[in-house]
């Protein structure tokens, strides 16, 4: 195995592009470190980015959009009060992924690029509105997050491609967001449903609004017909039946150890409610806890 730690992006994309071989880039490393261990992968070309400069950091723009740094971890999210402030939502995702050791080195890219449907911190982020720089051979390219997995276990990032930020919009005004899970246990387990609602008002009345489900398709998946459910609404009953609906409408799930596929469409409904509940509290000012209560 040849192990490099670049200290550049392009340095990292070029050790990359030449590669040949399995290559895995290593960041927070709970997912690769993992596998190697498990004889799952054994990359050939293993490119360490963590001394890479910005990496770690946590930046609010002039504008107060966000950029997060490649490594940062879920416990330095948690910890940055004006980032959970502006996006509890998001940062209450990657807080229930694995347990506190694994917070301390796990990361918002990881979770993202191991391609799971089921994986907690990417519903938040689709539901922000969140992209992610990616940096490649051929240049730098902005990309949504919800066009990142195309599978399970699969991305459409390419060979020598890296992501090098991930960057989530303002905040602005009257706007709330919540993720919510499913687990059969109370802490450490895989989501059988998980739901991510974010809204913003105008008065009482939901003038914008993005849902997202995981665990429930083979992909982590954006419903607008969720977002056109509550849309013009006060989140009313009708409204909060129109959602559930919706969202069970949405769903395309299989049937494991964990769940059935009607148990995980009629629960997709019910988080889909409970977290547009959370979400209008939010923006309407309220301190409400979420996920990781």
């Amino acid at each position: 195995m040849d192990y490099h730690t670049p200290a550049s992006f392009d340095d990292a994309v070029a050790l990359a592009t030449a590669a040949t071989g399995v290559t895995r880039f290593l960041a927070g490393g709970t997912d690769v470190l993992v596998q190697l261990r498990a004889d799952i992968v054994t990359p050939d070309t293993l490119i360490d980015i963590k001394k890479i400069d910005g990496v770690s950091d946590i930046i609010q723009n002039a504008d107060g959009s966000w950029t997060l740094g490649v490594a940062v971890s879920g416990a330095e999210m948690t910890e940055h009060a004006s980032l959970y402030a502006a996006w509890p939502g998001v940062v209450e995702g990657m807080d229930l992924v694995g347990s506190t050791q694994v917070q301390g080195r796990a990361t918002l890219t990881g979770n993202l690029c191991n391609g799971s449907p089921a994986a907690d911190s990417v519903p938040g982020m689709v539901a922000a509105g969140a992209t992610v720089s990616i940096t490649g051979p051929d240049g730098a390219r902005t990309v949504a997050v919800e066009d990142i997995p195309t599978g399970p276990g699969r991305t459409s990032i390419a060979k020598g491609e890296l992501v090098t930020a991930v960057n989530i919009p303002a905040r602005g005004e009257n706007a709330g967001d919540a993720y919510l899970r499913f687990i059969p246990r109370t802490e450490m387990d895989i989501a059988v449903v998980g739901c991510a609602v974010n809204l913003r008002l105008d008065g009482d009345t939901v003038t914008e609004a993005r849902v997202s489900l995981g665990a429930v398709a083979p992909t982590v998946l954006l419903v607008q017909d969720c977002a056109d459910a509550i849309i013009g609404t006060s989140l009313d009953d009708a409204a909060l039946e129109a959602l559930a609906a919706a969202a069970s409408a949405a769903c395309n799930p299989i049937t494991d150890k964990r769940g059935t596929i009607e148990f995980r469409t009629e629960v997709a409904g019910v988080l889909a409610k409970r977290a547009a509940k959370i979400a209008y509290a939010r923006a309407k000012g309220e301190t409400v806890k979420g996920a990781h209560a």
